[in-house]
């Protein structure tokens, strides 16, 4: 255990960290789950209207460095590429 007042202030800070970031994780994947959802339905309408909140979630997400920037960019490529396999045929 933490013995200094420094070090047991990082040890609070690190445990309200923790939770937000696993709050905005758990969304993240829920968002995302939701669009795929909606892709393998073939809703093209809903998933249209779902792109910006989405794609919103995965920019935020990478902003605050729960994930890539790379990997942002992969999620939103492969559901574009899906929305759009869809919506052409």
């Amino acid at each position: 255990m933490a013995n200094t007042v420094s070090a047991l202030k990082r040890v609070r800070v690190t445990e309200h960290r923790t939770l937000i970031n696993r709050t905005r994780k758990t969304r993240l994947r829920h968002g995302i789950r939701a669009m795929r959802r909606l892709l393998e339905t073939k809703d093209v309408k809903g998933a249209t209207q779902l792109v910006p909140k989405t794609y919103s979630l995965i920019d935020r997400a990478a902003k605050w460095g729960i994930i890539k920037k790379n990997t942002a960019a992969r999620y939103k490529s492969r559901l574009t590429i899906r929305l759009r396999k869809i919506a052409s045929a």
